[in-house]
């Protein structure tokens, strides 16, 4: 068997990613990737949220390759082969409407408020790519939210929380208060499905904790 990858490229910002793969014990070096998020006509969540996941690995794989590069530290294992590169996203969904990140407190009331006392899905799509192989694996997630007040979402929105999360709030704060119910991967809610992440890396010869 080849020499395991002791590290591997993240093609994304998110801290919570970042603390996720940091818990599962995978050394990673981050690296940029760009790629037009918007949505296409017709268009369904589940072909949104792999599409996105794909192009933001390719990017970054594209990237890794350029003159921009050239000075960047390459990652290989013994054998010699570039490390892979790991990408996600995440969506929420709600009767069918991607639920982005707020523009604004006012953007994120709205959005809350939609999501008071009703059921709605978190998508998140994991790309592990190298020189050779492509995987991906999505895991999908039901997350129920009791009735919130105005007072209380209003109140959410006030600590900033919501900002830079899809569906405007974060299962790893307060907002874990509104959840009555998961069915699904808490990690995956989270940003990063370790399950589906682990399979992965397995696959690649990641080398993580518990292996």
């Amino acid at each position: 068997m080849p020499n395991q990858y002791k590290e591997i490229y993240l093609a994304s910002n998110s801290p919570r990613r970042k603390e996720l793969l940091t818990q599962l014990g995978v050394a990673f070096t981050h690296i940029n990737n760009e790629f037009d998020e918007s949505q296409l006509p017709n268009e369904t969540p589940l072909e949104y949220v792999e599409r996105l996941a794909r192009g933001k690995a390719l990017s970054a794989k594209q990237n890794l390759a350029s003159s921009d590069h050239l000075n960047t530290k390459s990652l290989e294992s013994a054998n010699n082969h570039q490390a892979p590169i790991l990408a996600a996203d995440t969506i929420v969904v709600l009767d069918n409407e991607v639920l982005g990140k707020p523009a604004d407190k006012q953007d994120a009331v709205k959005t809350l408020t939609k999501l008071s006392g009703k059921t709605h899905q978190v998508l998140t799509s994991v790309v592990v790519v190298d020189a050779d192989m492509q995987m991906q694996r999505t895991s999908q997630s039901s997350v129920t939210f009791e009735n919130i007040s105005l007072k209380q979402i209003t109140a959410y929105c006030d600590t900033l929380e919501p900002m830079g999360k899809a569906g405007s709030y974060a299962i790893q704060g307060v907002a874990a208060s509104f959840i009555k119910r998961l069915v699904g991967s808490y990690s995956g809610v989270m940003g990063l499905p370790l399950f589906e992440t682990r399979q992965m890396l397995d696959e690649f010869n990641v080398k993580y904790l518990l292996n």
